[in-house]
């Protein structure tokens, strides 16, 4: 997943020309389906590709079609104040989060990772408190421990299931804490860099990272099915480059809390399309574990009452 700072996307937010105010809603719907549509399309391929050599393949596709969106130019480069972030969030958002979100979805389902991988903003609010100084709330605090009680329910669910292991679920959190990583990075940049070339930067950053895998893709790939590449293509154009195109221009003409919560919405429309397209559901005990994510995000993301306006 992308996400844009909140007070970049409110202060450059515009209304929709007449006649279209419905875009915007209809850019995060789609946004939604398509990031939803990630987690299994990566569920899909476990068994036929590697992690390396999947993470490989979808960043080169995502590099390529964010070059293409850009056509084909890039306005400056990064100066030297802003290489540190944008490696720091290459790495792990794009690198190290594809690396083990694709091992993580060998061993759980697709509806499991995408509901631990909801704990990301509590992780993003905790490290925001730590390294930028922004204040540590009772409310943060206290919806960190619902959020992990909630990651604790999963993975005791998904160990037990047939469709998982332990194992599965922690790399599914250590995909979450890079998101995490990578939107503070994001948070630091967007003042000076757009959201469109600093994604391009990050897959930049991302498939370098990836690239220790390159034999072993071009072994794998070699021999893929026509499904396989097209997955490949798939998850590198539509969930990487062109929901986040969708997604920015929701935030450009609307106010950047009005659709910050639907992002909740992922997990269940993951599941769903799980159950249709493979034939699996996460485990049902999975699901109270998820809400409690979801409600310890909504818990930490509270104004304290002495905050508000």
């Amino acid at each position: 997943m992308t996400s844009t700072s909140p007070a970049t996307a409110r202060s450059a937010a515009r209304p929709a020309a007449p006649g279209r105010a419905w875009l915007p809603l209809a850019a995060v719907a789609l946004t939604l389906v398509l990031w939803a549509s990630a987690f299994v399309g990566i569920r899909h391929l476990g068994e036929s590709v590697p992690p390396g050599t999947l993470s490989l393949a979808r960043l080169v596709v995502m590099t390529l079609a964010l070059l293409v969106l850009m056509k084909g130019r890039v306005s400056r480069l990064p100066n030297r104040r802003e290489w540190p972030l944008i490696l720091l969030g290459g790495i792990t958002w794009f690198g190290v989060y594809n690396l083990a979100l694709n091992e993580s979805e060998r061993r759980i389902d697709a509806g499991t990772a995408a509901l631990i991988i909801q704990v990301g903003p509590i992780l993003v609010g905790l490290l925001a408190a730590f390294f930028l100084g922004e204040r540590l709330t009772r409310n943060l605090l206290v919806g960190m421990a619902v959020g992990f009680a909630g990651v604790v329910i999963i993975g005791q669910a998904s160990s037990r299931g047939t469709n998982g292991d332990l194992l599965g679920v922690l790399l599914a959190l250590v995909a979450a804490l890079t998101f995490a990583i990578g939107v503070l990075t994001q948070k630091k940049l967007l003042p000076t860099i757009s959201p469109l070339e600093l994604t391009f930067w990050y897959a930049v950053v991302g498939t370098v990272v990836c690239l220790p895998w390159t034999a072993e893709a071009v072994d794998v790939l070699g021999d893929a099915s026509a499904d396989t590449i097209w997955w490949i293509l798939y998850l590198g154009v539509f969930p990487s480059a062109i929901a986040f195109v969708a997604w920015a221009y929701a935030l450009s003409h609307a106010d950047a809390g009005k659709f910050a919560q639907s992002t909740f919405l992922v997990p269940f429309i993951t599941a769903l399309m799980a159950w249709l397209l493979l034939d699996e559901v996460p485990p049902a005990l999975a699901f109270v574990g998820g809400a409690m994510c979801i409600v310890g995000v909504l818990l930490a993301r509270r104004t304290p009452r002495a905050d508000r306006v």
